[in-house]
């Protein structure tokens, strides 16, 4: 295909895969007890490999480990920063899906000292996939948005943070940091992966943000500025790029509503160099929000759903990537799932073929678009 040069790749995908079930059953035998993290950790190996091999044999340029050595896509993440710490609050955080919702009460985060990067977090989880794949290794982060997200300012201890002013600068430069030692382990492609941004756009999103203390018309603001400086030290030749979802668990959601609150400010002044976009079904809006789309920024659009097992209609997906065309050049769009297909370790309501099914319809479609 013509995108060979670089990521994102006109067939792209967000990163995390279904845990096949060889890998389940290594995780609930470490937990109980069975077996050891030595022993885990080759489970996991193994499966990644496996899933590496998959997805070079499918034509994906950029690889990722599908995150198998993580419960979940962010707070594996978040518990490792200087400061967090792990804590289990009341808050229950409703998904939806056609045939009702779904209430979820995950493990919480509060700051409880100052933020600084201890040690390059998933540093020798990249390191691996790095020596085993034959493309373009991808890693997948959180956002540092998602730090504060949920909890919002009663989450951030008053005596280690009085001034926010001063926690912003300590959490972009943790980020900072890890980004700079990513670099030096050759990751030439980082995702940060952000519900925050998305969720903005939903109206009653914007209210619990006010009621948790943020700034409901302009927090989207205050999260870009916030990574713009964690890529302050972004090394030359790494691409970074941003994946924005409105939820994502076990096939179910949380958010609705188009890009437009967000849309000028997320595309004209967030420094990375590529948007994965959600656009699978009504709840994403339009396209008329890429109008804000600069020269030179990639948008990946999101159009394969990771949420259900049916398979997408390639002329559907084609006329779909022709609409988005009318408000960004095609040579500025690639395709992609819509999200992961396995956010947390449970796992979206689909099968492994179904899933490969998919990311090999994203690869086909791709190069009879763009060659």
């Amino acid at each position: 295909m013509s995108d060979m040069s670089g990521p994102p790749f006109r067939a792209d995908h967000v990163g995390s895969l279904l845990r096949p079930p060889e890998l389940l059953r290594a995780r609930g035998e470490y937990q109980t007890g069975r077996l050891s993290a030595a022993e885990l950790r080759r489970a996991e190996d193994q499966a990644i490999r496996d899933a590496a091999q998959m997805q070079h044999e499918i034509g994906l340029a950029g690889v990722t480990d599908g995150e198998f050595r993580r419960g979940s896509w962010h707070m594996d993440f978040l518990y490792q920063l200087g400061g967090a710490t792990k804590v289990q609050d009341n808050l229950k955080v409703q998904f939806h899906n056609e045939k009702g919702d779904i209430e979820f009460t995950p493990a919480a985060l509060r700051v409880t000292g100052k933020l600084a990067l201890k040690k390059c977090i998933f540093g020798d989880d990249f390191s691996y996939l790095k020596s085993i794949t034959h493309g373009t290794p991808k890693l997948t982060i959180p956002s540092p948005s998602m730090i504060h997200y949920r909890g919002g300012r009663a989450a951030i201890d008053a005596a280690v943070y009085p001034d926010m002013k001063l926690f912003w600068r300590d959490l972009s430069g943790a980020y900072a940091d890890e980004v700079e030692q990513l670099g030096r382990l050759g990751c030439t492609y980082l995702q940060l992966d952000d519900t925050s941004l998305a969720y903005l756009n939903d109206p009653a999103q914007r209210a619990h943000m006010a009621q948790i203390g943020g700034d409901a018309d302009n927090q989207h603001l205050i999260y870009i500025d916030l990574i713009n400086g964690a890529l302050e030290k972004k090394p030359a030749g790494m691409t970074v790029c941003t994946h924005l979802c409105r939820g994502n668990f076990r096939s179910s959601w949380v958010a609705a509503g188009g890009y437009d609150h967000v849309a000028e400010a997320l595309f004209g002044r967030l420094n990375v160099d590529g948007f994965f976009l959600e656009y699978d079904d009504e709840r994403s809006g339009g396209f008329e929000p890429l109008r804000f789309v600069p020269k030179g920024k990639m948008v990946v659009l999101g159009l394969v759903t990771s949420k259900r097992g049916a398979i997408e209609s390639k002329d559907a997906l084609k006329r779909r990537i022709d609409e988005a065309a009318r408000f960004v050049p095609l040579d500025q769009l690639c395709l992609s799932p819509q999200c992961g297909f396995s956010s947390t370790v449970e796992g979206n309501a689909l099968t492994v073929d179904q899933q490969v099914a998919k990311l090999r319809l994203i690869v086909e479609t791709a190069r009879e678009v763009w060659g």
